[in-house]
């Protein structure tokens, strides 16, 4: 460690990258040493010295919420692997669009994905990142403008994500690398992530003459591989990575970098007490939609329009397959008489829902036809009557499974 700032040396190195002091109280004959910039050691060691408590807090939020959903999952390998069922993810906060927009207007769903995650790897990888970015945005710009920083740019990275949710657009790669065709849940605190690099690489840009060297390779231009990186995996991940969350996060980061002015630790108390109220409405902003999320967490999740359209679908075939059913006693009754198992495929076609009243009025005149027909085996007149009826029928059937198909 160096006694000058307190910056961490890497071993046998000859002096601190940061501020270019000796490492050594004597150092080699043979070493080249820069002169260590008084300026450069005051500026250093007030910003390594500041604490970054919020940074943990977020951290320890993280993994608290990680294992309440666990716990809700059942605590399983395969939910903790995999990722958490969809009626947990929205439980806990989601963002889910249909939920967001009329008649739900569930607004804390723009804050809560940042403080959720779909499994195991999501959440590990996004706290190391976290450990890693978090501290040096908070002790550069204090505790108060990085707690700013991390809600404003999360929420625009939610914000985003909900933006691109456009089926149309999603057709080609480039389409899918930021528009998704399905709504559904998304969370995770990488549009955060994506912030606090954004306000590291406009930082390092712009004070880029009066940095530190080693804050000059740390920012700015040195923070493009990671931005390049994770833009390039996002490409190949594209349908499953929120490249829309990622990039709206570091836009707003860059933004608010642009925008808010920094000053060196001691700025004036005017300023830093407009950051402290900034700081307390933000924490209000995240346990409010918290707060939101216990209110609603033992009702019932609404489904959305897909999901609707599934259920009667499903309901759908259910009702065709039990009609299929019906239809192949009928025709064994009139043309074989076996009536075996009359009974049961009836109680069959009772417990399976229509699908409407059309539906229930078809089915009432099947069994109708079928109970008529178990009882005239012996009449073949009267047969013969009931398989005109069934042919009739058949017609009217045949009509309404065509509206419905359509009807999808």
């Amino acid at each position: 460690m160096c006694r000058s700032c307190g910056a961490i040396v890497g071993a046998g190195e000859p002096q601190c990258a940061v501020c270019g002091a000796p490492t050594a109280s004597h150092p080699a004959a043979t070493q080249t040493t820069r002169p260590a910039d008084r300026e450069t050691i005051r500026f250093a060691r007030a910003i390594l010295d500041r604490p970054y408590k919020f940074t943990i807090i977020f951290l320890i939020a993280n993994f608290f919420v990680f294992l309440l959903m666990w716990e809700s999952s059942g605590m399983n390998s395969q939910s903790i692997w995999q990722g958490f069922p969809e009626p947990v993810l929205a439980t806990y906060g989601a963002k889910l669009n249909y939920l967001i927009n009329r008649p739900y207007y569930q607004w804390w769903r723009f804050v809560t994905p940042i403080f959720i995650h779909i499994n195991l790897p999501h959440v590990l990888i996004n706290m190391y990142s976290l450990w890693m970015v978090g501290p040096y945005v908070e002790k550069l710009y204090g505790s108060a403008k990085f707690v700013v920083f991390w809600v404003l740019t999360g929420i625009a990275g939610v914000v985003a994500s909900y933006l691109t949710v456009r089926p149309n657009l999603a057709g080609s790669s480039l389409g899918r690398f930021l528009f998704k065709s399905d709504d559904l849940p998304s969370a995770g605190a990488s549009g955060a992530l994506f912030g606090l690099v954004g306000v590291l690489f406009i930082f390092g840009i712009k004070f880029r003459r009066e940095l530190p060297e080693g804050f000059k390779r740390a920012f700015g231009t040195g923070m493009l591989p990671i931005i390049v990186i994770n833009l390039v995996i996002g490409f190949v991940g594209r349908g499953f990575i929120d490249n829309a969350a990622h990039l709206g996060g570091l836009l707003a980061g860059a933004a608010l970098a642009l925008a808010v002015e920094y000053r060196r630790p001691g700025e004036r108390s005017s300023i830093a007490a407009i950051w402290k109220v900034l700081r307390a409405v933000s924490l209000i902003v995240v346990v409010l939609s918290f707060y939101k999320v216990v209110r609603n967490f033992n009702r019932p999740v609404p489904p959305s329009a897909q999901q609707l359209a599934d259920a009667r679908l499903q309901t759908r075939l259910n009702f065709v397959l039990a009609m299929d059913l019906l239809q192949d006693q009928v025709t064994r009754l009139v043309h074989n008489k076996d009536a075996t198992e009359v009974e049961a495929v009836v109680q069959r076609a009772l417990q399976t829902p229509a699908p409407d009243s059309r539906a229930a009025e078809l089915r009432d005149r099947l069994m109708d036809i079928l109970t008529r027909s178990a009882a005239a085996r012996g009449n073949p007149q009267q047969l013969e009557k009931l398989d005109a009826e069934y042919q009739a029928w058949e017609k009217d059937y045949g009509e309404w499974v065509k509206g419905a198909t359509n009807g999808d």
